[in-house]
């Protein structure tokens, strides 16, 4: 039995393709290939590429969605499987938002404040109550992301960049245990550091 509910209709619905317009849809299989590209081109290195093409072989993404302009993914955000381990109760189910990808040249047009936005809005619909983001305060916060939200969470990531934001009832302190593919990226990062 699982805990997530099925997208909306809204969300399913195939939708004309409008030049200049980005439309938001559901990732598609098919989208694989142009995600990884949009994840290389947007990220140094290929860790985000390999940390989603892991998510997604695991089965650890629970919601995936593009911003698509005439037929090519010019944004994506993905929000994967998050558990809270509270020692006293059974794990509780939570998401990660990570990445937020959007090509250049379509930044600064709200592309990926609509992504971020419908993201949220399909997260509450199905059933959601807590994202966690580990990422820059000043641009999350303005989704009601905060750290002091996050603050009490046991968590390898634990710093001022990893904020919180509820939906509805969830936990305030507890471990954060991440899908086995986040340690490409730790291990990654471990790696530079060593450079």
């Amino acid at each position: 039995m699982s805990w997530v509910k099925p997208p909306t209709d809204k969300l399913l619905e195939k939708h004309e393709v409008q030049p200049g317009l980005a439309v938001l849809r559901q990732e598609d299989p098919a989208d694989a290939g142009q995600v990884r590209d949009l994840l290389e081109a947007s990220f140094p290195g290929y860790g985000e590429a390999v940390l989603v093409d892991r998510l997604r072989s695991d089965g650890d993404i629970d919601l995936s969605l593009v911003a698509e302009d005439e037929g090519v993914v010019i944004g994506y955000i993905a929000f994967s499987r998050l558990m809270v381990e509270t020692g006293d109760r059974p794990p509780f189910h939570a998401v990660s938002l990570a990445p937020l990808a959007v090509y250049p040249e379509y930044q600064q047009q709200g592309v990926a404040t609509r992504l971020i936005r419908e993201g949220h809005a399909c997260l509450a619909a199905m059933g959601a109550t807590l994202s966690v983001v580990l990422g820059e305060p000043g641009y999350y916060a303005r989704f009601g992301y905060s750290h002091k939200r996050a603050a009490d969470f046991d968590s390898d990531y634990q710093s001022p960049f990893l904020m919180a934001l509820s939906f509805g009832a969830a936990p305030f302190q507890g471990r954060l245990v991440y899908p086995a593919a986040f340690r490409i990226l730790s291990e990654d990062a471990a790696a530079k550091a060593d450079d």
